[in-house]
């Protein structure tokens, strides 16, 4: 998506030959316009899927996430990463390490918001190791439910995570994909972008 890896060329901040950190429109603030640009792309690519729920994690996902779910009239649920008393029993659980935080979070959907009848769309902001991906799987085979795709904001093509699952024959669908970070600058895999 043109616009997406504009805005990362400019905006965009490498922090190491892994990191690059999008808080002025995706992960911190956020630019509607764009999010409302790319829940339509995901929207035109999952469209024929027959998505019933979109399924994120909090809270950097939530944003595509609703854009997208909005642009399919499906609802959007958000895996929860903290403990909440309102958020307490019947819940499908996955195990979630983060590379970037370095910790392990366990994120917990209610077992009232997804049924073997769904067919359910992963959106989430990035893609890396895969574990976050893995972990929301993990909940959808735990409900019965379908899994349509998984929809990426950025993914990481140097690191294995979207490998690994197109290998498990998921169909993974990145709006940019970066090549790599080396020297402070944002490759992307398919065409350079100029600014």
């Amino acid at each position: 998506m043109k616009n997406l890896q504009t805005k990362i060329v400019k905006e965009g901040i490498v922090l190491s030959e892994s990191v690059l950190k999008v808080d002025s429109f995706l992960n911190h603030q956020v630019d509607p316009y764009l999010m409302k640009e790319m829940g339509e792309t995901f929207a035109n690519k999952f469209q024929s899927e027959g998505v019933t729920k979109v399924l994120t994690i909090e809270s950097s996902g939530i944003a595509p996430g609703v854009m997208t779910s909005l642009s399919l009239h499906a609802p959007l649920i958000f895996a929860r990463k903290r403990k909440s008393v309102t958020l307490t029993d019947e819940l499908y659980t996955a195990n979630v390490y983060s590379f970037t935080k370095k910790e392990e979070n366990v994120i917990s959907v209610s077992k009232k918001y997804l049924s073997p009848n769904d067919n359910v769309l992963i959106i989430d902001d990035f893609l890396a190791n895969g574990q976050a991906a893995l972990g929301l799987i993990k909940i959808i085979e735990e409900a019965g439910a379908s899994l349509a795709g998984i929809g990426i904001v950025i993914e990481k093509a140097f690191q294995d995570g979207g490998k690994q699952l197109r290998d498990k024959g998921v169909r993974v669908e990145s709006l940019a994909r970066i090549k790599s970070l080396k020297n402070n600058i944002v490759h992307f895999v398919e065409e350079e972008v100029s600014v």
